[in-house]
């Protein structure tokens, strides 16, 4: 569900996550450019934290 921005609320970043819930991944560029981002590991929660483990 990325492409509602779900990743985004489980990340603490509620108002990026609502920009995405409201225009669908920022019209499908925002969804490629996140789903690049945690593939890679540079994907960060809102305390600047990298993402390692998706449990």
């Amino acid at each position: 569900m990325g492409w509602l921005g779900v990743h985004r609320f489980y990340t603490g970043k509620a108002g990026t996550g609502i920009v995405w819930l409201l225009t669908a991944g920022c019209l499908g560029i925002g969804w490629i450019v996140d789903i690049i981002m945690i593939a890679t590991g540079s994907f960060r929660d809102i305390n600047n934290r990298p993402i390692l483990n998706w449990e």
